[in-house]
């Protein structure tokens, strides 16, 4: 969805209050992509403070279902995203497109506001470093793939590594006295 901020830039202490929805149906990064289950209106307000410089604040609720990072079940995952963006429209215009204010602010395009773009910069922020489906998840078996939290596999567990071999020898010489 796109905003329009040219009504707020063209009046002195204006102050704008609305609700946007978000159109995203899905997250997409280069780790793959990731379906939203639940979404609320992003509750904004945008406020004039000076010459053509504005302040975006706005909160929502936006649940993604991400995979456990042991056992690959989905679990939601729910995101509450508060934010305040000072945003000065003189800077943003002026040729040096490649600026790092430019870059950071993607989002504003001349006087238009992409709720999308604002709220994807927000979850990558805000973006777990690890997702589990309970605190003790058992993960996966690494030969068959059975989930290990429903229950156990018959496979012989070969994965030992190799260095680890002469204390496997001292533990197996104590088990036969």
């Amino acid at each position: 969805m796109i905003i329009s901020l040219l009504k707020v830039v063209t009046a002195e202490d204006k102050t704008m209050h609305l609700n946007a929805e978000m159109e995203l149906e899905e997250f997409r990064t280069k780790a793959g992509r990731f379906p939203i289950i639940e979404k609320e209106p992003v509750e904004f307000v945008i406020r004039h403070v000076k010459n053509r410089q504005v302040l975006i604040s706005g909160k929502t609720k936006v649940v993604i279902s991400i995979p456990c990072d042991r056992c690959l079940k989905e679990v939601p995952y729910e995101f509450l995203i508060e934010f305040e963006k000072d945003v000065n429209l003189n800077e943003l215009n002026q040729s040096e497109a490649h600026d790092e204010t430019a870059e950071e602010k993607n989002y504003i395009d001349g006087y238009n506001l992409d709720v999308d773009k604002l709220l994807y910069n927000e979850i990558l922020i805000g973006w777990p470093m690890k997702i589990l489906c309970c605190e003790d998840c058992k993960g996966i078996c690494n030969v068959c793939g059975q989930n290990l939290n429903e229950g156990t596999c018959d496979c012989e567990d070969t994965s030992l590594d190799p260095r680890m071999s002469v204390i496997r020898d001292v533990f197996k010489n104590f088990k036969e006295v």
